[in-house]
């Protein structure tokens, strides 16, 4: 069921065609047997979704496949509890042949959010690094994408991933595979827009992620980077003691002009904000698809203004820049 070989054949029609050689391998390598405990019950429920052919698919304003009648009652069923297996979905909603799988973040306003403001994606090759389950990879083949390629390596949104591929079928070119960053070829120059959406302030160090991201940009190339902001002026970052809204492996929280001022200094040009939000417990929450502990626990019970540490609550900002 998890299979990339339609991948590595678009590959073949594109400059990624030397990754393509040693691709396979690094695939191989992280599906390996022993690399995550439950990773045969995910094929296992992957190989026994029902077999369906959907009536219609809409990319262009959500991630939604097929529609009611495609399926029998029985058939629904199915596919429903074999999807609440691969619990948590965090990135979403989908809406499959019916079923509405409201997941932790409404992805579609940060979606909302910045599409506006990117260069258009029609015919681009795409790289989105820390992906998840892909939920907008598909909002950027929906886009026009020619290629769309997700990097997670969590098996299990990879899992989440291959199930909504089932049934959105080969045709549409997203694809999530199951390496990190760190596994993409050195100064690949080739994709025309990286997007890198919630990853910055994982990485303990900022500087080589933005390097590695401008290393894979072709010249002229755009940098789609959304991360968690602090109010101040250049130079402010917040380093959390501990944790951060609950998350363990939050490093640097940088400033607008900082980040900015971070963008330059690894050799970006024409970076530009597009857009600063708070997070709210509307955008970030627990639902019967991720039933685990969200954003209102992890806020001052008295003051919603700060996470339960003490720090500023979460603010994310859009910023675009590109590689000269």
């Amino acid at each position: 069921m998890i299979d990339y070989s339609g991948l590595y054949a678009r590959m073949e029609q594109t400059r990624l065609a030397g990754w393509r050689e040693t691709l396979p391998g690094q695939v191989a390598a992280a599906l390996a047997d022993g690399k995550h405990g439950r990773l045969p019950q995910w094929r296992t429920i992957l190989n026994n979704l029902p077999t369906v052919a959907p009536s219609q698919l809409n990319l262009h304003d959500g991630v939604m496949v097929g529609q009611p009648d495609d399926l029998t009652a029985e058939q629904l069923a199915q596919m429903e509890s074999h999807l609440r297996q691969l619990h948590p979905w965090r990135k979403g909603p989908f809406d499959l042949f019916g079923l509405h799988i409201d997941t932790e973040w409404r992805s579609d306003w940060k979606w909302d959010r910045l599409k506006g403001g990117i260069a258009d994606l029609d015919g681009r090759i795409v790289l989105d690094v820390g992906c998840g389950n892909g939920y907008h990879c598909w909002r950027m083949a929906g886009a026009g994408a020619k290629l769309v390629i997700g990097l997670d390596p969590y098996l299990l949104y990879v899992a989440q991933y291959q199930a909504i591929r089932y049934f959105v079928g080969e045709g549409v070119p997203a694809y999530v595979l199951p390496l990190g960053v760190e596994q993409l070829p050195d100064k690949l120059a080739t994709f025309e827009t990286v997007f890198s959406m919630g990853v910055l302030y994982h990485r303990r160090s900022p500087m080589d992620h933005l390097i590695t991201l401008r290393d894979a940009l072709c010249p002229g190339g755009e940098l789609v980077l959304e991360t968690l902001i602090i109010e101040g002026e250049a130079g402010h970052v917040l380093v959390p003691e501990g944790r951060y809204a609950q998350m363990r492996n939050v490093w640097f929280i940088p400033s607008v002009p900082t980040l900015l001022g971070w963008l330059r200094k690894c050799g970006f040009v024409e970076e530009k904000l597009l857009d600063v939000t708070p997070t709210t417990i509307k955008e970030q929450r627990s639902t019967e698809w991720m039933t685990f502990k969200s954003l209102p626990d992890f806020l001052d019970k008295e003051d919603a203004s700060l996470t339960v540490e003490g720090y500023p609550a979460p603010v994310r900002a859009i910023v675009v820049a590109k590689r000269p």
